[in-house]
């Protein structure tokens, strides 16, 4: 249901994403952001699952057009390494945000994986965005620490997760309940990502507990 669109970055230079519109006028805005794989199906289907529930939906595609298959991790890990995520974060992900809010009143931030760790750096570095939802994703202490975010913040995390650890969840939401931050965080008796249908590590019951929360989340910070 959505559409391949260009917006324009705050350096001026053009991004790309993948763009899905609710049917409401007006309606408030969320940024999707991909896993390591890429702006796959899968994360198109996320952003037409957000428009069916009242929001538009703009995924920016972080490798410029790259998608890697579920079988080659070890190409989806150089393709991450390779990213710069603080340009990810300031110009593709703020441009998108700043695309949704020529007609939305407010946006929102959701990643998943690495798209998870993007949206924390997100929820403390783009100030157009009202509220951050984290997937299994952090980035490392030294480029964004709970201290940073500016933003109410929910984190969905997975007990059985050798990517973001249940101690390195721990950490991140201990630091969060310190620093006296917006924040709610949720764990699942899953595999890391769990949300991703596509994939074995899918569990369904998990899924749809947490979109749940999710859109409890939007509704509250956005409308």
């Amino acid at each position: 249901m959505g559409t391949r669109i260009s917006f324009t970055r705050p350096d001026g230079k053009t991004g790309d994403g993948y763009l899905a519109k609710s049917a409401a006028a007006n309606a408030p805005g969320v940024v999707v952001i991909q896993e390591w794989w890429g702006l796959q199906d899968q994360i198109k289907g996320i952003c037409d699952r957000f428009a069916l529930a009242g929001y538009d939906a703009l995924a920016p595609d972080l490798y410029a057009g790259t998608v890697i298959p579920y079988h080659d991790a070890d190409a989806a890990g150089r393709e991450m390494n390779s990213l710069n995520f603080l340009e990810a974060t300031d110009q593709l992900v703020r441009g998108a945000a700043q695309y949704l809010l020529v007609s939305s009143p407010k946006v929102a931030v959701c990643g998943f994986c690495m798209g998870g760790a993007v949206a924390v750096l997100a929820a403390a570095r783009v100030p157009e965005l009202s509220a951050g939802i984290a997937f299994y994703g952090l980035p490392p202490d030294t480029v964004a620490k709970p201290a940073d975010v500016k933003i109410p913040l929910q984190a969905h995390f997975a007990s059985e997760d050798d990517f973001v650890t249940p101690e390195k969840a721990d950490d991140f939401e201990a630091g969060m309940r310190a620093a006296g931050k917006p924040f709610e965080a949720f764990r699942y008796d899953a595999g890391h990502a769990f949300m991703n249908e596509q994939r074995s590590v899918h569990d369904r019951q998990s899924a749809e507990l947490a979109w749940g929360r999710v859109r409890n989340f939007l509704t509250k910070h956005l409308g």
